[in-house]
């Protein structure tokens, strides 16, 4: 059976979040996950907004939605929003292990100039950068091995 593009990027999408699970990483999947953080920014603003007597980084380091932003502090989290806001669409995964960075999963390891260029931003805004590559065949065996039968 051929593979078509949308089934090898899941496949590198199962690897490489075992591979981050496997390491005892945090991580979240951006192209499933990234409205949870703007959520997450915008009940946190909304909860400093009603109750401004306690400071916005207190609000965000105990968040019940700390492990989905990974941010300890209110620039921080504001600083991610932000650059998910431009750039997110080019990156896979949001991945922390003692520092945090970004991840694109890929099947070859070519970068765009798009990806690239937001590459070099999120190197700015002082987050690693990986690519996680994985090769997956253009075609897969499989076999059906039993087939039931009706009455």
């Amino acid at each position: 059976m051929k593979l078509d593009q949308k089934d090898k990027d899941r496949i590198v999408s199962i690897v490489a979040s075992r591979y981050f699970s496997e390491q005892g990483w945090k991580w979240i999947d951006l192209n499933i996950d990234v409205l949870k953080i703007h959520k997450a920014y915008d009940d946190l603003r909304d909860q400093y907004a009603a109750y401004p007597y306690m400071s916005r980084d207190w609000y965000v380091s105990n968040s019940a939605t700390k492990s989905i932003h990974m941010c300890e502090n209110w620039e921080e989290l504001s600083e991610l929003v932000e650059f998910l806001n431009a750039y997110g669409h080019h990156f896979d995964f949001l991945v922390k292990d003692s520092k945090k960075s970004l991840c694109i999963a890929s099947t070859d390891g070519n970068l765009s100039h798009e990806e690239k260029t937001a590459i070099s931003a999120a190197r700015r805004s002082r987050y690693n950068v990986f690519v996680f590559r994985v090769d997956v065949p253009e075609d897969i065996d499989f076999e059906l091995m039993q087939i039931g039968g009706g009455m």
